[in-house]
């Protein structure tokens, strides 16, 4: 289809480009509108926003996500699913100890972390997670996990797509298109890495849903509230100049949008972007000062990039986001293979934070629609590599789910007597995703897209709703 070109010579990109302004000063449209400043104001942002709260297929029992994604893959055995049998077997290989992985590996190696019980549900937990393990009874451990392929990039797509090709949107980018979000002020859907991990921002892409889904990334490395989010200020124009390129660009998207008979869906996608950076600019900047916590609440938290982001994405939820992922670090740092015992560093740094978002979501009445989900985009062999590390396992893994209408203190499945494989209520990434839509109150099957000439969803053509794990 033929396109006319926009007036005065110029593409309304040439002429953005050249302003030389930041993106907050192209949002006051929306702010001198509802001030009155604007003689043909146009209608709130809530009616014409494509992120406004939608009416979910269902009566959800969650309202928000929180992701704690462990990138690398934690060991299974050696954190939420003892197996005594590796210590009886240790450095042996029987035939159901044989299975593929991505690399040659050796016999059995027992876990060197001890396991106890915890909780009124006496669930077993190693001794990594003291401090999660004090919450147990409000968390469902599902040690049946399964996905396709051992190998970091196409999983990690899987856990956050549902491909392992990177074509398809993020999870978070389908529940803001399925819901919107509660807040206007904020990206509804933001992902905290202190860098990136590998595949890099294509693990929160919108793919062929509208820009406007697309998860935002917050590197937390150094959290300073004036920083957190590159060129949202602009320091260099006045509020009579930024009007002026305010209503040249007001004008020029009028005229654009008349010539192509009133409505233009991508260009007002952007307009709201724009719009969003400039309130971004005063509410961002406020929920990422953490020192607006009490001194006892950064106490219970601890330090570092994890429990920081930890806080961060209490203050997220509890401001209206709808979901927020929290990486643990830049790569892949549970990756492993050489030394098993180096999960403790990393449980050490993540174990506080995790049992302190816990108990501050259930203190403020948060948990019941919180849902928190932990976990890697797979598990670790219960075979040896390079002497004492583990390599990448498929077949069988754990994750874990608190709040958001899970019940809590259960196990869920189980993988075989060395935690090798899934062999029982077997869950495949497409019936985490499916779950996790359906306690969002969105119906996984019809929750759909249509792109390329056919119906895309989260789960493909695949899953089914984990039921038993549901309150």
């Amino acid at each position: 289809m033929h396109h006319n070109r926009p007036p005065l010579g110029v593409t309304r990109r040439q002429s953005l480009q050249t302003m030389g302004t930041g993106l907050g000063v192209l949002g006051l449209a929306g702010i001198l509108s509802r001030e009155g400043a604007l003689a043909d104001a146009p209608q709130p942002v809530e009616q014409l926003s494509p992120l406004a709260p939608k009416v979910a297929h269902f009566a959800p029992r969650a309202k928000r996500v929180i992701h704690l994604f462990m990138n690398g893959g934690p060991s299974q055995v050696d954190t939420f699913d003892p197996k005594p049998e590796l210590d009886k077997y240790n450095g042996k290989r029987p035939p159901s100890a044989n299975l593929k992985t991505e690399r040659k590996t050796g016999g059995l190696m027992k876990s060197p972390f001890k396991f106890a019980k915890y909780g009124e549900s006496g669930i077993e937990v190693s001794e990594l997670f003291p401090q999660v393990a004090t919450c147990i009874d409000d968390i469902c451990v599902v040690r049946s996990m399964h996905t396709n392929i051992p190998n970091h990039e196409p999983s990690l797509l899987m856990m956050n797509s549902g491909e392992t090709q990177p074509t398809r949107p993020a999870m978070g980018s389908w529940l803001l298109y399925g819901l919107g979000t509660e807040n206007q002020n904020l990206p509804g859907y933001m992902v905290l890495c202190p860098g990136k991990p590998v595949v890099g921002p294509q693990l929160w892409s919108n793919s062929f849903l509208p820009g406007i889904f697309q998860g935002t990334h917050i590197n937390h490395s150094n959290i300073d509230p004036k920083k957190v989010i590159r060129h949202i200020n602009n320091g260099y124009l006045t509020r009579a100049s930024q009007r002026e390129q305010l209503d040249l660009l007001k004008r020029m998207n009028e005229l654009h949008l008349e010539r192509r008979g009133g409505r233009d869906n991508p260009l007002e996608a952007r307009i709201e972007s724009l719009e969003m950076a400039f309130r971004m600019q005063t509410e961002a900047q406020e929920v990422f000062d953490l020192n607006q916590e009490t001194k006892g609440t950064r106490s219970d938290y601890g330090s570092g990039q994890f429990a920081n982001a930890c806080l961060a994405a209490r203050r997220l939820v509890e401001r209206g986001v709808r979901m927020v992922q929290v990486y643990y670090g830049n790569g892949q740092p549970w990756d492993d293979h050489g030394n098993i015992k180096l999960h403790r560093d990393k449980a050490k740094n993540v174990d506080q934070p995790i049992a302190a978002l816990l108990r501050d979501l259930k203190a403020r009445d948060l948990l019941d629609d919180t849902l928190v989900i932990w976990g890697g985009e797979f598990g670790r062999t219960p075979v040896a590599e390079n002497s004492n590390g583990r390599d990448h396992n498929h077949h069988g893994f754990t994750v874990w789910l608190a709040g958001g209408g899970v019940k809590g203190g259960m196990t869920y499945g189980a993988t075989d007597e060395f935690g090798f494989a899934a062999v029982e209520k077997k869950v495949h990434v497409h019936d985490l995703h499916a779950t996790i839509l359906h306690l969002m109150g969105l119906d996984h099957e019809r929750l759909t897209f249509r792109y390329s000439g056919r119906d895309f969803r989260l789960t493909d053509v695949y899953g089914s709703v984990v039921r038993d794990i549901i309150a």
